[in-house]
């Protein structure tokens, strides 16, 4: 399987990723399958060099069109790194997330289901950036995965539903098998008693 990066080189003055979005939006609508060994399709509308100081000073401006005021929206950010080691993740998204707040207090954080998506990917010393709509209903930019149907989701999480509910109608049985043998032991212990009540009678009659 192959991931696909475009750059604004190979699009034709095309954004790239208004051209990821639209494809995946097509996918989406028909759940058709229009290739088969491409996994990813990760639109990249800027690069810079992949040190920290370098990424503050192109961001300030790269993130303008999204998020400086009046522009506003959620966002969430996600970062991965390859052949590269002097880069630290949790630095990387505090600074860029916070240089998106100093652009408008109103763009919030959002991790679950937010407007943008900041892609950061790091490869050696080069940053590549995007920022994607979509991002978590895309399902990450997964072509395989944005095509499956409403069907195989649903019996999908069918089963999985029947499987817990397997499991909480075996559990009482299981709860009543171990009340029942408690009652069992309560009760051989309480005859055991009796039958041991003549004996010592007997003993003091004697």
């Amino acid at each position: 399987m192959l991931s696909i990066c475009f750059s604004n080189l190979a699009v034709f003055l095309v954004e790239p990723e208004n051209l990821v979005h639209h494809i995946l939006k097509d996918m989406h609508a028909t759940k058709k399958k229009k290739t088969r060994v491409i996994l990813r399709m990760l639109p990249i509308s800027g690069t810079c060099k992949a040190f920290m100081e370098d990424m503050k000073k192109y961001t300030e401006t790269f993130f303008e069109p999204w998020f400086k005021a009046p522009n506003k929206g959620t966002f969430q950010i996600v970062y991965k790194a390859r052949n590269n080691s002097h880069m630290s993740r949790e630095e990387v998204i505090k600074e860029l997330a916070g240089i998106v707040g100093s652009l408008n207090p109103e763009n919030k954080v959002d991790l679950n289901n937010p407007q943008y998506t900041i892609v950061v990917e790091i490869i050696k010393n080069v940053c590549c950036l995007s920022v994607v709509r979509d991002y978590v209903l895309f399902r990450k930019y997964n072509l395989q995965e944005v095509v499956k149907s409403n069907k195989e989701e649903t019996q999908q999480n069918a089963s999985n539903l029947t499987e817990e509910q397997n499991s909480k109608v075996v559990k009482p049985e299981t709860e009543e098998e171990e009340k029942s043998s408690r009652e069992v032991k309560q009760e051989n212990k309480n005859q055991g008693e009796i039958e041991a009540e003549p004996k010592g009678n007997d003993a003091m009659t004697v």
